[in-house]
């Protein structure tokens, strides 16, 4: 009897060894599993995972991870992936449906990449499942060189396109994160990227909740896994220590449930730079405190033991710290089975495949902004054209397709590669770099020009003359621009190149991923065509245009100032003057101008109604018809303006919408919807928001200045 029950005592044992532990139970909710497993950790394993570098737990069998991963657009610095356009570029589509796709594609690929690297036994920096992209701040002044990054200037626009990213590379399944998104930089900040790890920008109530945090509201409610706090201070606060921005607004406020990840060394800034607190032990203090979760850099990794070990910290604020990124590991299926997680069986065929490269192709057409086409230069008929002459120094560039926070393709097509790619043998088709971006005299290529039918000129800006602080290494002040102006190699080239050819076709093709000042080659050029930072498929996106296979459909998402001088001082954070919303002077090219092949008319099909309540939504609908000569993509812009009120904007975006191809002679009916909701403000005299009475005016057109239709309306 002594034998069978020790046996019975063993068999017991085993069994309840065999149980995994709760943490690893995917039965269990989320919230348990987060539970167990603290209550598993020593305190000094705790903090060994505060730290991006994450530590390995050998005894609980918890690997080793980098939470460090770059998808901005596409998978970065990974290795083989697709490279899609530029943020911007990608917000001068307007197609929030399309960046979904993309969003969806880039996560598609971090998985597959996350599950061969781990299955080789690899747990590589940038080949994880966290990515800190997007970023949403707003690119209030043309000068800031990592504006390439954002959606543009307008609020609206940026939390519909930051918003459909997120939702893309999160994922829909009701359990798992097909992988983590980030909304950066949290908050207040758009340059001077030189003084970023000093600098504290001064905002009022007003500005600060209307302009900079509406689009980090949105991607909150979105389900943002992750939010990272800036380097620099708002309002005298550091943004990973402050209070305001984290404790009130971000979880008090909106009930952010993610977690919160520092900016890359903005914890040392701030007793290094900002001296605003003694040291780092006070400052991973006030860290956890204010809601930071992770660490990119080590301080709390090295620090925290010694602020709990002084009481400045409790064991309960390390648990309150650690819990949200246990909480995301989880819902990436980091502690399950392999085979319960959907994404498991991605591999090496779901990496920079056909599907992923057309879309790279589509949006990257559907970003370039046709600016000028004088005598309907464009689109050049491939029947009929003879010779064509490519020149310039983005012709065949890299860096001129990538943008920065790029990652790398077996297969990328400059923009020459992809014009002799479809105009084919039977064409006679020349290269030539033609000058630099420095040697305003001495030029090639211009006597080929002369005696072929057509020039195609690639000049403008790349990512090494604006960009980050250090990587930008080229830009005249710490990755920021100090005008709008081309580089005058360029423009003299240009010119030089007007003079060769005579009357022929000149087609100037530019690169940038800001605002630029075109008015001095805009008398040189027939058409001019900004194609942004346009990822791998540019160089066929821009031939698809080109000989009209597709007509151009991209808007601008920023305002083209004529100078700088039409600005306020860089360093100003007061939107007082600043983009279409705030500036109606004039303009080179007013947000969300582009031009097309084709051209569009609006009607009323039902106006909204004249009278409504702040609790409504406002429908309405019209038909939009396509009354030029070729079939063509329209985007409907939806402009209010508001009550004549002190510091209203003068017109705001508030819904736009992308027609697909649209037939010659044909029209499509398109039912619109704003909630009223949407119109609300925030009134300085009680700190609360509100959406003002008044009389209100509808706009619908093609661009910020354009009016096709309008219709007034009074909220009671």
């Amino acid at each position: 009897m002594k034998l069978l029950s020790f046996l019975t005592l063993l068999l017991l044992t085993a069994a309840a060894n065999a149980q995994p532990m709760p943490f690893r139970n995917k039965a269990l909710p989320v919230a348990d599993r987060v539970k167990d497993l603290l209550s598993r950790l020593s305190l000094e394993e705790k903090i060994s995972l505060l730290g991006y570098r994450s530590k390995a737990v050998d005894r609980l069998s918890i690997p080793a991870y980098n939470w460090w991963n770059e998808g901005l657009h596409g998978v970065a610095r990974a290795g083989e992936a697709t490279v899609f356009p530029q943020a911007i570029g990608m917000a001068a589509s307007f197609d929030d449906r399309l960046l979904r796709l993309i969003g969806d594609a880039i996560s598609t690929e971090a998985r597959a990449k996350y599950n061969l690297s781990t299955a080789a036994g690899r747990r590589e920096q940038y080949m994880g499942l966290t990515f800190w992209s997007p970023n949403i701040n707003i690119f209030r002044d043309p000068r800031w060189g990592r504006g390439q990054e954002t959606y543009g200037e307008d609020p609206f626009l940026t939390a519909t396109m930051g918003s459909a990213f997120v939702k893309g590379v999160q994922g829909d399944d009701p359990r798992y994160l097909k992988a983590s998104a980030c909304a950066k930089h949290f908050a207040v900040h758009s340059g001077p990227e030189s003084l970023r790890h000093t600098f504290d920008a001064i905002v009022d109530q007003k500005d600060l909740r209307e302009t900079y945090l509406y689009a980090f509201k949105r991607l909150v409610d979105s389900g943002v896994e992750s939010v990272m706090c800036a380097y620099n201070r708002v309002n005298g606060e550091p943004c990973c220590t402050g209070p305001t921005l984290l404790h009130h607004i971000l979880r008090d406020e909106w009930h952010f449930k993610g977690h919160v990840v520092t900016d890359c060394g903005a914890l040392d800034d701030i007793f290094e730079r900002h001296k605003v607190l003694p040291g780092p032990i006070e400052t991973a203090a006030a860290a956890i405190r204010a809601g930071v979760d992770l660490d990119c850099s080590d301080v709390l990794q090295q620090d925290v033991l010694k602020a709990v070990e002084t009481g400045a910290l409790t064991r309960q604020d390390v648990d309150s710290a650690l819990a949200p990124l246990l909480r995301t590991q989880l819902r990436l299926g980091f502690f399950d089975n392999r085979t319960d997680v959907p994404f498991s069986g991605y591999g090496a065929d779901s990496v920079h495949n056909d599907y992923h490269i057309s879309l790279a192709r589509t949006m990257a057409a559907e970003s370039m902004a046709l600016l000028k086409n004088e005598n309907r230069a464009l689109p050049l008929r491939l029947d009929s054209l003879q010779s064509l002459m490519v020149v310039g120094p983005n012709a065949f560039s890299f860096d001129a397709l990538a943008g920065n926070y790029h990652g790398v393709s077996s297969r990328m097509v400059t923009f020459l590669e992809g014009i002799t790619a479809a105009t084919g043998p039977g064409v006679h088709v020349e290269y030539d770099q033609g000058c630099d971006y420095r040697d305003s005299i001495h030029f090639g290529g211009t006597w080929a020009a002369s005696n072929c039918q057509a020039t195609i000129a690639v000049i403008g800006l790349t990512p090494v003359m604006e960009g980050e602080e250090g990587d930008a290494f080229l830009a005249p002040h710490g990755g920021d621009r100090t005008d709008l102006g081309l580089p005058a190699a360029h423009i003299a080239y240009v010119k030089a190149l007007r003079k060769a050819i005579g009357g022929k076709p000149l087609i100037v093709v530019v690169t940038a991923g800001s605002a630029v000042d075109l008015a001095p080659i805009a008398p040189y050029a027939d058409a001019i065509l900004l194609a942004w930072y346009p990822g791998e498929q540019g160089g066929n996106a821009l031939a698809d245009i080109l000989f009209g296979k597709i007509s151009p459909s991209g808007r601008l998402p920023v305002t083209f100032y004529r100078s700088t001088s039409d600005l306020p001082p860089y360093s100003d954070y007061s939107m007082k003057g600043r983009t279409y919303r705030y500036y109606d002077g004039p303009v080179q090219y007013p947000f969300g101008y582009g031009l097309g092949y084709s051209s569009f008319s609006y009607g009323w099909h039902e106006q909204p109604k004249k009278q409504v309540a702040a609790k409504d939504t406002l429908t309405f609908s019209i038909t939009v018809s396509n009354t030029g000569a070729r079939d063509a993509e329209e985007i409907v812009q939806v402009y209010l303006e508001y009550p004549d009120i002190d510091r209203m904007p003068k017109k705001e975006l508030r819904c736009f919408r992308r027609i697909r191809m649209v037939s010659q002679g044909s029209s499509f009916d398109l039912r619109l919807a704003i909630p009223l909701s949407e119109l609300k403000k925030w009134d300085p005299a009680t700190n609360q928001w509100k959406v003002y009475p008044g009389k209100y005016r509808l706009i619908l057109g093609s661009d910020s200045r354009d009016e096709k239709l309008a219709a007034d309306f009074t909220i009671r």
